[in-house]
């Protein structure tokens, strides 16, 4: 993959799966073409708000199939890696590749603590089990418990098959350090916080990963779109627009709403994987409001 198109809108793309936690194709190509329709510019499959922590190896594999396909190389396809052990990493990263994956992403080590020299030698060990596929890191602390060193990081950025960084830290001082500290390096850092895509945009960010692509992937896009061609005042009313739906996201258990949100606009994903179950009644009604505001002025504009 062209580091080049390492840029723009990457969505995270929820996983449908039955009550055996089986992956749903029908409604998995569903997501595809409408995230696709929606202008982002790659899928992440298996990231965070993809479950990837309740699926197995299988499934992923599987699933991974199903989204290169649908894809159809419109867009670039990630694989998110999130293993404890560097030899579960190496497996699925050469999983990725062998299926048709243009790059990883890859999440530091879940409920262990490693030493920056111990993660470097993780992350490096498995970008280099597949060299020819772009890789991006993952940080964020509030899932795994710490967070990737500005230091760790630049040193990681010197490694040719490692060409960026997801920040979900949500801390705009961390991600600005990322891109000060790299910025002769050609690394790309993009906005893991859904609510902080422009002021990421503003510090020299490339784009975003972002959960709310998989409801409502053209107004996350406009905020890239207008910041790209100038339209500060388009862009920040954008970001303020998502920032009101997202923020609705806390008030459920991670990451349910994500599909809860997916079906409540005929998505039909179906349910999270247990134990986590759905939000409240109360806030399906109010998320509900919102995205109807959402769609109904994006019609009205087009």
């Amino acid at each position: 993959m062209d580091i080049e198109k390492v840029k723009g809108i990457i969505v995270p793309i929820v996983t449908p799966v039955n009550q055996e936690n089986q992956i749903k194709t029908a409604p998995l190509e569903r997501m595809v073409e409408h995230v696709i329709q929606g202008g982002v510019n790659g899928i992440l499959a298996f990231g965070s708000n993809g479950e990837f922590f309740a699926i197995d190896k299988e499934e992923q594999k599987k699933g991974l199939q199903t989204i290169v396909k649908s894809a159809n190389k419109r867009v670039s396809v990630y694989m998110g890696i999130g293993s404890i052990t560097t030899k579960e990493g190496v497996l699925m990263a050469k999983t990725a590749e062998e299926n048709g994956a243009d790059g990883l992403s890859i999440l530091p080590p879940m409920f262990i603590s490693p030493t920056d020299d111990e993660l470097y030698q993780h992350i490096i060990t498995i970008a280099k089990a597949v060299p020819h596929l772009p890789v991006l890191l993952y940080n964020n602390p509030g899932k795994v418990g710490y967070s990737l060193s500005v230091s760790l990081v630049v040193c990681l950025s010197q490694y040719p098959n490692i060409v960026g960084i997801k920040d979900s830290s949500g801390n705009v001082h961390l991600t600005a350090e990322y891109i000060r500290r790299t910025e002769n390096e050609e690394f790309k850092v993009m906005a893991g916080r859904d609510t902080l895509i422009l002021g990421s945009l503003v510090y020299g960010a490339v784009g975003a990963v972002a959960s709310t692509a998989n409801v409502v992937p053209e107004l996350v896009v406009s905020i890239y779109e207008h910041y790209c061609t100038g339209d500060l005042s388009s862009a920040r009313n954008a970001q303020f627009e998502l920032t009101e739906f997202r923020n609705m996201f806390d008030r459920a258990s991670f990451p349910i709403a994500t599909k809860d949100a997916c079906n409540l606009i005929g998505l039909d994903v179906g349910a999270s994987i247990l134990p986590n179950t759905t939000s409240s009644d109360q806030l399906k009604k109010e998320m509900s409001e919102v995205l109807e505001k959402i769609i109904n002025k994006r019609d009205m504009e087009e």
